[in-house]
């Protein structure tokens, strides 16, 4: 039996996957509360067992070595440290021992650079005045201030003055994480210019294969955070490819993840890869259904395989991947505060290269203007042969969302898109 700790997100779709393959899976939930973006997604359908919460670790490490539980892993961020404790606990295959610096940003930044790989300059502030006279001491023109330990552009703001910067350190440290945990210090660190991109693995016995690697596309928030705005696929046969596999296997060494998936974001700067941070768990906001289809693989699928039928795992190539045409992954971006029409947003379905809509919010739901991954209200796949029909589709996509889209402001009849 497979155990998954907070399967929300992607760690979903990893049941789903492991369940198609006859293999039975329990879960585990890392706390009593959950964010209701990530409760949403969870489907007890693919479980043999739920085990809920527990709070007394023992206890639950005991209920797993009776079910036969013969390996742990996290299905998102919020799982990360428990699946490790426990699969440790229970004599598991799991990662190193150096838990904390996969889940602390600011020691995560120190053992890479350790290791003599870039890393941006950083510093752990306890008070918003520590982290302005950070900021006013580095000579840095630019700064990103964000929390220790949270996930999906959490609190993540971008800042010119030290006066920002305090004040967004303040903000961080007044509010909890996605994951409900109270910020008790704040990390400032050198805001990094270049391609910004991410790297699916998946890693066995600390041999890695990459599934996927993203190029992303941001916008900056009034306010100066960043909003995804969309993410098209690298080939694996390409320049870039081949040195963000090389830098990103580095950085897994570094960090001791030798049994897990990992989600990496790198900066492809003028200097080089530089480190944003990793996460030892799958990358979220993905139908792997739609990247399998279109590229051949997924991380949530190859994931699955190292699980289940590691033969299949050792077998995969990542070095020759290729696939014809366009995918984009574009996450949507609501402007109006309303109630979220689902009908209206599925209309997004009649884009000619639309090939799968996934909306992350309840017919009906208040919806705030999209000022981070957590307040979208879902996100498409366009594909296509030509990239000039993805170009178009996603201008008219804007442009709907502009006037009003996912709260049913207006009215996009349907097939306009495609007359």
């Amino acid at each position: 039996m497979i155990t998954i700790v907070d399967g929300f997100s992607t760690g979903a779709e990893l049941a789903s996957h492991l369940h198609r393959l006859g293999v039975p899976c329990a879960h585990v939930q890392s706390q009593p509360g959950v964010h209701p973006f990530l409760r949403r997604t969870f489907d007890p359908i693919h479980y043999r067992r739920d085990h809920g919460f527990v709070a007394d670790v023992e206890e639950l490490a005991a209920r797993l070595k009776h079910d036969g539980v013969r390996r742990i892993v996290a299905g998102t961020e919020s799982g990360v440290t428990l699946a490790e404790t426990l699969s440790s606990m229970l004599g598991l295959p799991t990662n190193s021992e150096q838990r904390t610096a996969r889940r602390d940003k600011h020691l995560m930044a120190a053992a890479v650079s350790s290791s003599g790989l870039a890393t941006p300059r950083t510093h752990l502030a306890s008070s918003p005045a520590d982290a302005a006279q950070w900021f006013y001491d580095s000579g840095l023109s630019e700064a990103v201030v964000k929390p220790v330990d949270s996930a999906g552009s959490d609190g993540v703001t971008f800042c010119r003055t030290p006066v920002e910067v305090g004040d967004a350190a303040s903000s961080v440290l007044a509010s909890r994480t996605v994951f409900g945990r109270q910020n008790r210090a704040v990390l400032v660190q050198e805001r990094l210019l270049g391609v910004e991109f991410y790297i699916n693995t998946v890693s066995l016995e600390g041999d890695h294969r990459v599934a996927e690697t993203w190029r992303y596309t941001k916008q900056t928030r009034p306010g100066g955070g960043p909003i995804y705005d969309y993410e098209e696929p690298v080939q694996a046969t390409s320049e870039e490819a081949g040195l963000l596999r090389k830098f990103t296997f580095a950085v897994l060494d570094a960090l001791g993840i030798r049994n897990s998936p990992a989600h990496t974001e790198v900066m492809l700067t003028a200097d080089g890869p530089v480190l944003i941070e990793t996460g030892a768990r799958l990358g979220g906001a993905t139908a792997p259904a739609v990247v399998e289809r279109h590229c051949g693989m997924s991380q949530t699928a190859l994931a699955a395989a190292a699980l289940a039928t590691p033969a299949d795992f050792y077998a995969f190539d990542d070095c020759r991947l290729t696939w014809p045409g366009v995918l984009r992954n574009v996450e949507f971006i609501n402007h109006r505060r309303g109630l979220a029409d689902r009908n209206a947003m599925l209309r997004a379905a009649d884009l000619p290269s639309t090939v799968a809509v996934c909306p992350a919010v309840e017919h009906g739901e208040p919806l705030q203007p999209t000022t981070d991954l957590l307040s979208t209200p879902g996100f498409l796949y366009l594909a296509a042969g030509s990239r000039d029909q993805v170009d178009r589709d996603y201008a008219l996509l804007r442009q709907w969302e502009g006037q009003g889209l996912h709260t049913g402001d207006m009215a996009v009849p349907v097939g306009s898109a495609r007359s």
